[in-house]
């Protein structure tokens, strides 16, 4: 149980990781939790759409739960709201367009947010019994991105969100420094900061330059220019569409997630889109070539996204030609590269020409290099610090960024997921650990898929499966039928006829030679059939396929 006048902050996701960002603020009979992200999945888990945070805790203690705060609109951030939201119900504290994205995510979901859901600005003030929280201006690649500042018993809290510092953003809404070096002024406990980029030198580049080298990319295509993006990127959907303007080109919308974004972005007013310029995907035909622009999902390489669909030539409106030009505007997600990779390949083949990241400057990154994170550092003061959001190395790397400004390494805390930071006004420990892991959505199933059933996935990807069937004389325990054996995914049956009636021939001289109470007690013959047949097929191949016995009585 929580000590009396400790805060208490357990990291449910985010740490050790890109992406899942969920981090908990409890003290005494409150809890605030900011943000509710997912992660895409890894290669090796097999079938599975995203992945979540486990919010068992939470579930415990519904009752302390005050309200989900959000930094911004992307997916890591908002992406597991709508499996959260079914399970607690809280109301909501964001910026406008991130609450204007998540109303009509949840409205897919067949939800809505709580009632006493609200928009915040910077400045604003949520106080509850024993907590309180300001929102703080920062940048990022998406508009309304915040921070917040967390006021407790025991000190002041300063959570960054995804940061940089752009001194030209898109929107012209810089990072509000005077508040930052006020809240440091003021005195803070402890800075929970971004560390996606801290192995990162120098500073991140301004959205702004993507424009000029998008105009220059768009300018010289001769035909279709398809960019690829996030969709929830809106600056750089705001700079597509305005070079497409001044260009003379329409602009079109390929992708569910993208037309959602930017009908929302359009609505709230935070794109402009002059008169006439984006058109229907259905009138595409209707333009010549080099007058279009498509902007599409797909710049992770997904295989269902529109871009991964047009590259195999398996979308069912939209086909990739000679005289294409493909912007993938963004760096993979580390774990995505091998898809974005077969993804460029097929727009190659196709005809396509691709521009990305590494041959032009058509994305920049979202998140404070080495630089800005001292500059948060120095604004901020803190007396002890976290580093969050990133893998084990960033997280590290921060550490050593730190201790190289003149922190003491002992009020530097490294974390994982289920990690519960506790805080006094005088100090910080990892005092223990709750239940915290990944859950996995797969279609409709929220976590019936575990690690055992991904575990079989894997085998059955890697070596395939063998089905025996086997019919026993109940009375006198003998096989009478059998065995027969069927293939999937090991070898082909037709050419390897030798191999397989050999491996019949040893279940039959197992079965033969062992002990009838064995053989009349079913889950000890195929134990028995399994341990045989998993033996010979090793000796002879040196692979392990999921053996399958079906003993039917007779």
């Amino acid at each position: 149980m929580p000590k009396k006048d400790r805060l208490r902050v357990i990291a449910l996701g985010g740490l050790g990781e890109i992406g899942k960002n969920m981090m908990v603020y409890e003290y005494d009979d409150e809890i605030v939790v900011i943000d509710a992200g997912l992660a895409f999945p890894d290669d090796d888990m097999f079938g599975i759409d995203y992945v979540i945070p486990d919010i068992s805790y939470l579930v415990e203690n519904k009752d302390k739960v005050r309200g989900i705060f959000l930094t911004h609109g992307h997916e890591d951030h908002i992406g597991a709201l709508p499996y959260v939201l079914q399970q607690l119900d809280v109301p909501i504290f964001t910026g406008r367009l991130t609450l204007g994205m998540i109303k009509r995510k949840l409205q897919e979901h067949g939800l809505a947010p709580n009632k006493d859901s609200r928009e915040i600005n910077p400045g604003e003030l949520i106080r509850f019994k024993h907590l309180a929280l300001v929102a703080f201006r920062v940048n990022h690649s998406i508009p309304d991105a915040v921070g917040f500042l967390i006021d407790t018993p025991v000190g002041r809290i300063v959570h960054t969100g995804d940061f940089k510092f752009d001194q030209t953003p898109v929107d012209g809404q810089v990072a509000d420094f005077f508040r930052l070096t006020e809240i440091g002024q003021k005195g803070v406990l402890a800075l929970f900061a971004d560390s996606t980029n801290a192995e990162r030198p120098g500073f991140t580049g301004s959205e702004k330059a993507v424009g000029g080298v998008l105009e220059d990319v768009i300018r010289a295509a001769t035909g279709r220019v398809f960019v690829a993006s996030f969709a929830s990127n809106v600056h750089r959907i705001q700079q597509v569409i305005s070079v497409a303007a001044k260009l003379g080109r329409k602009v079109a919308i390929l992708g569910r997630s993208m037309e959602n974004v930017v009908s929302v972005a359009i609505e709230l007013g935070y794109l402009q889109v002059p008169e006439a310029t984006i058109i229907p995907i259905d009138e595409v035909s209707r333009f010549t070539p080099a007058q279009l622009v498509i902007l599409t999902t797909g710049s992770q390489g997904e295989p269902m996204a529109a871009l991964s669909r047009m590259a195999s030539a398996e979308h069912k409106r939209i086909e990739i030609v000679t005289g294409d030009t493909v912007i993938i505007a963004a760096t993979p997600i580390p774990g995505n590269e091998r898809l974005v990779g077969k993804t460029i390949n097929n727009l190659y083949k196709r005809g396509a020409t691709v521009v990305n990241s590494a041959m032009a400057g058509v994305h920049v990154s979202g998140h404070a290099s080495q630089e800005e994170l001292k500059l948060m550092h120095t604004f901020i003061r803190p007396k002890f610090f976290i580093p969050v959001h990133g893998e084990y190395r960033h997280l590290i790397r921060h550490r050593q960024l730190a201790e190289a400004m003149g922190m003491p390494r002992e009020n530097i805390l490294i974390g994982d997921n289920g990690s519960v930071f506790e805080f006094t006004k005088d100090s910080a420990e990892i005092s223990g650990r709750v239940q915290a892991g990944p859950v996995f959505i797969d279609g409709l199933g929220v976590g019936d898929v575990g690690h055992i059933v991904l575990r079989d996935r894997k085998l059955l990807a890697e070596d395939g499966v063998i089905v025996v069937v086997l019919a026993i004389d109940r009375s006198s325990n003998q096989l009478i039928g059998g065995p027969d054996i069927v293939s999937r995914g090991f070898v082909y049956v037709r050419e390897s006829d030798a191999l397989l009636d050999e491996a019949k021939q040893r279940i039959r001289d197992s079965i033969e030679q062992a002990d009838s109470q064995v053989v009349g007690d079913w889950s000890n013959l195929k134990g028995l059939v399994r341990e045989t047949l998993g033996r010979f097929l090793y000796e002879k191949t040196r692979r392990r396929p999921m053996i399958l016995p079906i003993v039917v009585e007779a």
